[in-house]
């Protein structure tokens, strides 16, 4: 046996992928360990050249708190990092800033405003702004001392962000009449700091503390030649590792053995009193995906038509409030959808029923608790309801991580109780089955890991970097790693239930996944992190470890569904034909969302022209709708298929079917008109700089594709709809099956 044949060896792409997680995590450890020296410091004081006190580090620590408390993060983006709607208001600041300097130095070296400059006037102008950003600008933890020039434009500034947040905007649908002015003062001393970051040079180095980030022509500010350079190795690995790994999947992990066959598909004939209090569970998760897309719809017309009301008043109704509502209740319904499969798979596997049934109820009515008071809390406290409880009860304002407090810890233990109800029935079987200890201890990583994002537990983290830090730490470990790992234990498990593939051969390759997902996965965290504070360094790590774990599950759909076609030649009955339907559709769309259209933007040179624009959008729907929420579904339709057969009722695929095919080509089409807007803004951002890319009329003339999307996001609605009605129906009012 050759080297080669050992580690692609069920044995050895077990060591090996245990070994490579090892690896993998000390080295981010060890990069956490060290992070302090690395980040912007908040400086203590920011004062001007004649003494004045612009701001404190207490003023941006709270100023923060109120950025967080009322959701500007899902409005618009601080340093890139949010929703797209607003402005990027770090890029904002810094223009500005620039645009009051030329004004500023036009008018004391030659008496002008800059647009009655000549060109050799206007080089000098240019060349005193970029001394003053460059070289008279200093961000340092001792303080900052700003020209009287960049002062009186740190004030300019803070009148117009005061009167932004405070009166609104219609054009950019922020209607105001929420934040108080003293509190959008201290937002603006925040916004300030990360506008240093984004403008000031890192020390003894010529490039910003956001590695040069946003492209600003204004101040000769552009992607280094290190982007293009990492892009182009990217580029080179990406190729040269998908060939290996189609040559590894097809030369060594999909031969079947001798004597391995497919295993008879799975027959429930009864369900267990824990199965059977699932079935509550089945409409909610389809009802919060109904109201999910809904509010996406929502949101959609406000982004083609911002000024306008959409059947409610925007004031009822906030873009961010609905924007945070949208991705939330996301993560609440693909939650429960796969709290529900490990709970259904566990006594199946096992033979064997939870000890105490009832813990089942206790967890439905912990998530009630947790899922209600959270999105009720979002609300509230975006609108100003919850000014001194905000940060315990309200909405805590971090893209992706808007829960409060208090519902962060009850999510926790929630999780944690489910785990424990699982484990406990798991650790009963008689066999060592590997696809359910890769499900069970994933979703032990999921529930632990969530933690990372609640630190520190008591308080808002004062320094923005810092906490963006660990923010994807819950969003990207989550999504691309704890995710992943689960999601390739759940589909190589049902393949084998269904009789689709070979256990060996899914074992293989899901070791084979799971290598791949810790290789690339742990430290691909890193392209999150290229302009938000960190250094320099994360562009090439981020940059290298890209989205080649989705390839192998959609190789090994390719073939379980050949041996659903083989079924069909037959002419066997396949039970399983709807949930495996959203199975095989998973691993198409995890590699079609996080691999095709993840390589879209996770190029350095790409991301830095489109970090922060609609082109964004596509990967983020079809990586988290594709990869997770269709693992979700087709637990929920396994749960109520195998309450049909172990109750005699009739069953029909025809409306699931539709569903699924309405919601896939809606999501797919969905990006269609996304790409064309985000490519036109990457042409803005790369000719003009990227504060214009971001106006409201940036994408005026491309209305069309504004509005087209209308198409597909009623696609996707009515495929909701679809699955909604079919599974109330198949759940409370089905029929007897005729003998």
């Amino acid at each position: 046996m050759t080297l080669l044949d050992k580690f692609l060896s069920r044995k050895g792409l077990y060591a090996s992928f245990w070994f490579i997680g090892l690896f993998m995590v000390a080295i981010l450890i060890y990069f956490t360990a060290t992070l302090v020296k690395e980040v912007p410091p908040i400086a203590k004081m920011v004062t001007s050249q004649n003494g004045e006190v612009l701001y404190t580090y207490d003023d941006v620590a709270q100023g923060k708190g109120y950025f967080q408390q009322f959701d500007l993060m899902d409005y618009g983006t601080m340093l890139g990092m949010g929703a797209y709607m607003g402005p990027d208001f770090s890029t904002d600041f810094m223009h500005k800033r620039a645009e009051f300097l030329y004004n500023y130095f036009a008018k004391q070296e030659f008496g002008k405003s800059t647009e009655n400059l000549t060109e050799t006037e206007l080089a000098v102008v240019k060349a005193m702004a970029i001394e003053d950003f460059k070289e008279k600008t200093s961000l340092k933890e001792q303080g900052t001392i700003y020209t009287n020039a960049s002062a009186l434009a740190y004030k300019a500034n803070v009148a117009y962000l005061v009167d932004f947040l405070v009166n609104g905007d219609a054009a950019r649908a922020w209607r105001g009449g929420v934040i108080r002015e003293d509190e959008a003062v201290k937002i603006a001393a925040f916004v300030d700091w990360s506008q240093m970051v984004a403008s000031s040079l890192r020390p003894n180095t010529d490039r910003t503390w956001s590695n040069n980030w946003p492209a600003e022509p204004m101040i000769d500010q552009k992607a280094t030649w290190n982007f293009h350079m990492v892009s182009l190795w990217e580029f080179l690995l990406l190729w040269a590792a998908t060939i290996l790994v189609i040559f590894f999947f097809y030369e060594y992990l999909n031969k079947r053995e001798k004597n391995d066959e497919l295993e008879k598909p799975l027959v429930i004939k009864k369900l267990f009193p824990s199965q059977k209090k699932l079935l509550k569970y089945v409409p909610i998760v389809s009802l919060f995906f109904l109201i999910q897309v809904v509010i996406g719809g929502y949101l959609a017309h406000l982004y083609s038509a911002p000024a306008e009301n959409f059947f409610f008043p925007q004031e009822i109704f906030p873009f961010n409030v609905m924007r945070a509502l949208h991705t939330n209740i996301a993560i609440v319904w693909v939650t429960i959808g796969w709290l529900v499969g490990g709970m259904l798979i566990a006594p199946l596997v096992a033979d064997e029923d939870l000890k105490f049934p009832w813990l089942v109820d206790l967890l439905w009515v912990a998530l009630l608790v947790v899922g209600a008071g959270g999105l009720i809390g979002i609300y509230a406290g975006a609108q100003g309801w919850l000014r001194e409880s905000w940060f315990w009860l309200g909405n805590e304002g971090r893209e992706l991580l808007n829960l409060a407090r208090v519902w962060d810890i009850g999510l926790v233990v929630g999780l944690v109780l489910w785990f424990g109800m699982v484990f406990s029935v798991i650790r009963k079987a008689k066999t060592n089955n590997l696809f359910v200890g890769t499900i069970i201890w994933s979703a032990f990583g999921i529930a632990t890991l969530y933690i990372a994002g609640m630190m520190p537990v008591h308080k808002v983290m004062p320094n923005f970097t810092v906490d963006d830090y660990y923010r994807w730490w819950v969003v990207h470990l989550w999504v691309e790693l704890t995710f992943e790992l689960f999601a390739a234990g759940v589909i190589a498990f049902l393949t084998v239930a269904l009789g689709l593939v070979t256990r060996k051969t899914a074992e293989k390759v899901m070791l084979f996944e799971l290598f791949l997902i810790m290789l690339s996965g742990t430290l691909g965290v890193g392209h999150h992190y290229w302009w938000q504070g960190l250094d320099e360094y994360w562009v090439a790590i981020g940059g290298i470890f890209s989205a080649l774990e989705p390839l192998p599950l959609a190789l090994l759909m390719i073939e379980a569904i050949k041996e659903r076609k083989h079924i069909n030649d037959k002419g066997q009955d396949f039970y399983f034909a709807l949930p495996f339907l959203w199975v095989a559709g998973s691993a198409i769309m995890n590699w079609y969302g996080a691999g095709f259209l993840g390589m879209v933007i996770n190029t350095p040179t790409i991301n830095y022209f489109t970090h922060g624009t609609q082109l964004i959008m596509p990967h983020g729907h079809a990586a988290m709708f594709g990869a997770f929420g269709f693992i979700a579904i087709a637990f929920i339709y396994m749960t109520a298929r195998a309450n049909a057969m172990a109750e005699g009722h009739e069953w029909s695929n025809s409306m699931g079917t539709a569903g699924f095919w309405l919601s896939t080509l809606g999501i797919i089409g969905f990006g269609v008109p996304k790409l064309l807007l985000g490519f036109e803004q990457g042409k803005i951002a790369h000719d003009m700089g990227y504060y214009f890319s971001r106006l409201p009329d940036a994408l005026n003339h491309m209305d069309f594709w504004k509005q087209v999307s209308i198409i597909p996001d009623g696609m996707v609605i009515l495929g909701a709809t679809i699955i909604f009605y079919d599974l109330v129906t198949k759940i409370y009012f089905p029929k007897k099956a005729q003998s």
